[in-house]
């Protein structure tokens, strides 16, 4: 919880944190579900809700909560200022049909990823991903690729702080061999994760920059580990990935 300060507005903190305790995995909650959930009284818990449904952005059957729509009008809001993600759409498009693989765009929050467009192809992992996802950035090739571009004081804090948990036995979580890897990434101007994310996933990733070359978000392609090679994924893959990244940046850059 933030510290306290004289302009600091509590009751806005607890509102959205009572939208954000609804979740795909429990769209529904009970008054006391999401008590508990928040660290609220039943009673400031029970406020809120009525606030919020008041206001449209929660709905009730008269026992459990859920978000109505009006909940996409806040990150409508964020995705319409960033035309990084309206941009790359096309370009991810054409990426995606000619290696036959799944394209996305991501930006970097903190110690995740979060996924600002997507053109699925396959399905090739067990979790479903979409506009809004979120991913531990030191396991994805996006979250490489932007911790990469980092400046090297933001980037000992990442490493001094972030907690590199490990998603599967090749999740690279030894902060000093990550560092050695975004180094390599910095160098050569992409990232390679195989199987750490998810295995039997493979994943390359470069940067979007804008118009002063500063990287604003990152582009992906994904596939199977039993169709596709190492060897292919750079031989092939990788020309058409940085040559789609060159693409957006220019749009980017000429808007």
């Amino acid at each position: 919880m933030p510290e306290a300060r004289p302009d600091y507005v509590q009751s806005l903190e607890r509102g959205l944190a009572v939208l954000t305790s609804f979740s795909g995995e429990t769209p529904a909650l009970t008054l006391s579900d999401v008590a508990r959930r928040t660290g609220l009284t039943r009673a400031t818990a029970r406020r809120l809700l009525l606030t919020l449904e008041e206001l449209g952005y929660v709905g009730s059957d008269g026992r459990l909560f859920h978000l109505r729509p009006k909940t996409l009008d806040i990150g409508y809001a964020y995705l319409s200022s960033l035309p990084v993600a309206e941009i790359a759409v096309p370009y991810m498009e054409e990426l995606s049909t000619a290696l036959h693989e799944s394209s996305s765009a991501a930006i970097l929050d903190g110690e995740d990823i979060v996924y600002i467009a997507r053109v699925p192809a396959k399905r090739i992992m067990s979790v479903g991903l979409a506009v809004g996802s979120r991913l531990p950035a030191h396991a994805t090739s996006m979250g490489r690729v932007l911790l990469a571009a980092l400046g090297p004081a933001e980037l000992d804090a990442f490493l001094d702080t972030a907690t590199l948990t490990p998603i599967t036995r090749r999740t690279v979580t030894d902060p000093c061999r990550l560092r050695q890897i975004l180094d390599e990434t910095r160098r050569r101007g992409w990232a390679l994760v195989d199987q750490e994310l998810e295995d039997g996933v493979r994943s390359i990733a470069a940067p979007v920059r804008d118009g002063s070359a500063r990287p604003v978000a990152a582009l992906n392609c994904s596939a199977h580990a039993g169709r596709v090679t190492l060897e292919r994924l750079v031989a092939e893959f990788v020309p058409r990935l940085l040559d789609a990244a060159e693409r957006v940046s220019a749009a980017l850059g000429a808007r």
